[in-house]
């Protein structure tokens, strides 16, 4: 059963799978405890203003998917806590054609800590994620894997920070940005920076802007497809694994078929 939110609330999760859906006139702060094994689904179907903050401990392991489909004008402002010997997977799927503000701000705060932050964004329309990944403790690890389609009238904007502080050594910062653009009236940024105060560590990261290969929408076009159904089919290829967030079989079916219509309409 989906937990509906309308107001700002503090939610201790439970283990296992739980729902959520965001639906409120004006600015929500939404709180979420994590001490157990939980994988969370966070739909967003109107949030003028989400302040998201979530605590995750106890040595467990916590997947949480944040769903926008939000026809509006949507800024967020998180902060995610993970500490000892606890792992968080935070992904975002935005596949709407509102703009969207993200600052995003992971803290691994104890050993053992360990953050995956994940995206897919089809956009056609403003899209602007500044978010930042930091290790505070030694033994921790932090990573960021995102990527973005654009489309006409699209902006995307992706500044992605990973940091390790002095003390937390045998720690790790890696990130991994791609966006893929179809023609060349959009705008795509991406600016990867590691800040790393400590030696004994591990660091990398990639980004990248360009356009789809020619060849390969020939090839796509020589099997008969035209131009609308190349870009859909390349967009469903590039976005659909962050429908694998969560591993409940009905949810993901649902976004599947949800984002293969979303594609559809956009492109």
């Amino acid at each position: 059963m989906m937990d509906l939110i309308n107001s700002s609330r503090k939610i201790v999760v439970p283990a296992g799978y739980s729902e959520y859906t965001v639906d409120a006139d004006g600015e929500i702060d939404l709180q979420l405890e994590c001490s157990r094994d939980s994988e969370i689904f966070l739909k967003i179907l109107r949030a003028p203003k989400l302040n998201l903050t979530t605590e995750s401990c106890g040595g467990s392991s916590i997947a949480c998917l944040v769903w926008n489909e939000s026809e509006t004008t949507t800024e967020f402002h998180e902060l995610h806590n993970v500490r000892r010997d606890t792992r968080l997977h935070i992904a975002y799927g935005e596949i709407v054609k509102g703009d969207t503000l993200r600052h995003t701000k992971i803290d691994l705060l104890e050993p053992g800590a360990e953050a995956l932050m994940s995206s897919a964004t089809l956009a056609a329309a403003r899209k602007e994620f500044h978010a930042s990944v930091a290790s505070r403790a030694p033994h921790t690890n932090g990573d960021m894997k995102n990527y973005a389609v654009i489309l006409e009238g699209g902006r995307f904007v992706m500044d992605a920070a990973g940091i390790i502080e002095r003390g937390a050594h045998v720690s790790e910062s890696h990130q991994t940005s791609r966006a893929l653009c179809f023609d060349d009236t959009v705008y795509a940024s991406i600016v990867p920076a590691l800040l790393i105060d400590d030696n004994d560590v591990k660091a990398s990261h990639a980004a990248s802007v360009g356009r789809v290969d020619e060849d390969q929408l020939y090839y796509l076009q020589s099997r008969g497809l035209d131009i609308n159904e190349c870009m859909r089919l390349i967009s469903t290829g590039y976005l659909m694994p962050i429908t694998d967030t969560i591993n409940e079989e009905r949810l993901k079916e649902t976004l599947k078929k949800e984002l293969e219509e979303k594609i559809a309409a956009l492109c």
